[in-house]
C-alpha cells in the first residue's frame, strides 16, 4: 500500500472485525485517525490523535492538507466512502492523488441482502443533510428504492413527506443496527411509519408498483411524452410531442435547472421540463385561466412536485420570478420584444432561450429582439407528419410548421474576430 497516502478506511457492518490485516496495521500506525465518535470508539487501542468528524468537513479538509506528507493519516467511514460517503467531497477538496481508499461492504448492500432483494435495478438516495423534498422526483417514477436516512430525516419523516406529495402507499423496509446485537429489519407500508420512533442507524427500502400507482401517469425522464397523455384544453394549446422534443434538446436542460415556461398553455413543456430538470423548478405562466386549470390538472396527472403555475400576462409577474437557467416561449400575447428584454436580461450566465412561433411575424420579431439584445440566433422549422390510414392504405397527414428559435448570448472570441 502507498504510504504516502491519507487512507479512507470503510469499516463494515461487524466492525473491527471487518477490516483486513493491512487496514488494521494502518489504523495502529496512524499518527492522526479521523471518524465518527461511533467509529472512533471501536478502535480503543489507537495510538495517534483522534478528531472527531461531525459537521466540520472544512475543518478536517483543512487539517489534513496541512499534515499532509508530513504524518501518517488514516479517515475512518462507514460501509464503501465512495457511496454516498465522505471521499467525494475529500478528494474534490484535496484531489484524488491525495488519498487511497479501502472500501467495505456499504450499509446499502447488506440491506438489500437482508431482505432478500437484489438491488441491481434500484435507484439509490440519500437524505443525509439533503432535503427530503430532493428524493421525490425519484420515488414517484422508480419501483424500487433505496434511502440513506439520518437522525433528523428519518423514515417517519420520509413518509409524511412523500404521502404529502401524493405518493401512494407501497412495500417499506427500514433495516436497523445492521450488523449488531440490535439489528432488527421492520417489514410494514409506507404510510404506517408514520409517528414511529427508530434507531439512528438505519436504511430505508421501498418496493413500489408505478404501474398500478393511482391517479399518476407513469413516467420516466425522456423527451417526447405522447400529446394524447397530456390533458388538453383544445388541440391548439398545446407544443405537439416532436416540436416540444425539439425544443427541450434546444434548452439543454441541467437536473437542477430553473425553468420559465412563458406562455405555457396546456404544460406539456412544463411536465417534460420538470422530469428533466427533476432537482430544479419549473414557473408556468399563463394568463388564460381555463389553461392554467389544465396545466394543475397535467400536474396532477404526472405527479410533479416542482412546477409553480403562474397566472399572468408576461412579462408581468416575471420580476419575482429566480433569475432562469432556460427559457421557453409558446405564446406572448402580442408582447414578444417586452418579455425578450427582461427574459435576455435576467438569463443566467451559459443559458439559453428557446421560443416556438406559427407565423413569419412572430419569426421575425423573436429574431431581431433576440440581436438586439446581444443574442446569437439559430432557426430550425420543424415540419412533422402523421400517418393516417385511409381505406385499406396509409397517407401522410401534416402538421403546421413551427419554427423552433434558440438564443444564445453572443461572446467575443479570445482572438479578438
Amino acid at each position: 500500500m502507498p504510504e504516502d497516502k491519507v487512507f479512507i478506511i470503510g469499516v463494515g457492518a461487524d466492525g473491527v472485525s471487518s477490516l483486513p490485516p493491512g487496514a488494521h496495521r494502518l489504523v495502529h500506525e496512524a499518527e492522526i485517525v479521523f471518524g465518527g465518535k461511533r467509529l472512533l470508539n471501536m478502535f480503543p487501542s489507537i495510538n495517534g490523535q483522534t478528531v472527531i468528524i461531525k459537521n466540520n468537513l472544512d475543518e478536517v479538509a483543512d487539517l489534513i492538507e496541512v499534515n499532509q506528507r508530513h504524518k501518517r493519516m488514516v479517515i475512518l467511514t462507514s460501509g464503501d466512502p465512495g457511496f454516498f460517503g465522505i471521499a467525494k467531497y475529500l478528494t474534490g477538496k484535496l484531489g484524488n492523488d491525495a488519498f487511497a481508499i479501502i472500501p467495505n461492504v456499504s450499509a446499502m448492500q447488506l440491506a438489500f441482502a437482508r431482505i432478500k432483494e437484489n438491488w441491481d435495478d434500484a435507484i439509490l438516495a440519500s437524505v443525509h443533510s439533503r432535503p427530503i423534498e430532493d428524493i421525490i422526483g425519484m420515488v414517484r417514477s422508480s419501483h424500487k428504492i433505496g434511502i440513506f436516512t439520518d437522525d433528523k430525516h428519518t423514515p417517519d419523516k420520509i413518509a409524511g413527506v412523500l404521502q404529502e406529495h401524493g405518493i401512494d402507499n407501497c412495500q417499506a423496509y427500514v433495516c436497523q443496527d445492521l450488523g449488531s446485537e440490535q439489528e432488527n429489519i421492520i417489514a410494514t407500508d409506507l404510510y404506517s411509519l408514520k409517528g414511529v420512533g427508530f434507531s439512528p442507524l438505519n436504511v430505508l427500502i421501498l418496493i413500489r408498483d408505478i404501474q398500478n400507482a393511482k391517479g399518476n401517469v407513469p413516467t420516466r425522464q425522456m423527451l417526447g411524452i405522447p400529446d394524447e397523455k397530456l390533458h388538453r384544453l383544445e388541440e391548439g394549446l398545446i407544443t405537439k410531442m416532436e416540436v416540444r422534443a425539439v425544443s427541450l434538446a434546444r434548452l439543454c436542460l441541467a437536473e437542477n435547472s430553473i425553468v420559465w415556461d412563458i406562455g405555457a398553455g396546456s404544460g406539456g413543456v412544463s411536465i417534460e421540463s420538470s422530469l428533466l430538470a427533476s432537482k430544479g423548478s419549473v414557473f408556468a405562466i399563463e394568463r388564460n385561466s381555463a389553461a392554467v386549470a389544465v396545466i394543475k390538472e397535467n400536474i396532477q396527472r404526472f405527479g410533479r412536485h416542482n412546477i409553480e403555475v403562474i397566472q399572468a400576462l408576461a412579462p408581468e409577474h416575471l420580476d419575482r420570478l429566480p433569475d432562469p437557467g432556460a427559457i421557453f416561449i409558446g405564446g406572448s400575447g402580442g408582447r414578444m420584444g417586452e418579455i425578450l428584454r427582461l427574459a435576455c436580461s435576467r438569463l443566467q450566465p451559459g443559458g439559453r432561450i428557446v421560443i416556438n412561433a406559427a407565423t413569419l411575424e412572430t419569426l421575425h420579431t423573436a429574431v431581431e429582439s433576440l440581436k438586439a439584445n446581444g443574442f446569437a440566433v439559430e432557426v430550425t422549422l420543424v415540419n412533422v407528419a402523421h400517418s393516417k390510414d385511409i381505406l385499406n392504405l396509409t397517407r401522410l397527414e401534416a402538421l403546421n410548421p413551427v419554427f423552433v428559435i434558440g438564443g444564445e448570448r453572443e461572446t467575443k472570441r479570445a482572438n479578438g474576430e
